[in-house]
């Protein structure tokens, strides 16, 4: 079979099962010519299950214009802000803490985030997950 050639690779952040053909979808893949009803119905159901976090996305776009895309997982700051009941980081994170996260909190999404990151222990990933909470102004405990 011959190699489909790759028109454009388009990188999306979507909230989980809630796509719309409106912006930022129609107007990121209209141009590329892709069914976008098409696309919209199926990242729903790929993501219904994970209902509330937002979903980076990453769509190519081959000549005859049909698509395949890859789900990633949620963005650090999604995941500790869902961990810990937050709404929002601080906005001055060196001065105003927002919240508390501990260790096992920290585990839990470095584990999930392993797939996506470029470190091959879950110690170094979770350096690099308390380093994220830290910059939003959640404060790590040991709890």
């Amino acid at each position: 079979m011959a190699e489909k050639k790759i028109t454009a690779v388009v990188k999306l952040q979507l909230e989980a099962g809630k796509a719309t053909p409106g912006p930022p979808v129609g107007s990121s893949l209209g141009p590329h010519g892709i069914n976008i009803a098409g696309f919209t119905k199926e990242f729903n159901e790929k993501t219904a299950s994970q209902a509330g976090l937002v979903i980076p996305v990453v769509v190519t776009i081959y000549a005859d214009r049909s698509f395949s895309f890859v789900l990633k997982t949620p963005p650090a700051a999604v995941l500790i802000k869902k961990a810990i009941g937050l709404d929002k980081g601080s906005s001055v994170p060196n001065k105003t803490k927002v919240g508390k996260i501990t260790k096992e909190q920290i585990r839990q999404i470095a584990e999930q985030k392993m797939p996506d990151l470029n470190c091959t222990s879950v110690e170094s990933a979770m350096s690099m997950i308390a380093g994220a909470a830290r910059s939003m102004g959640v404060t790590v405990v040991d709890e």
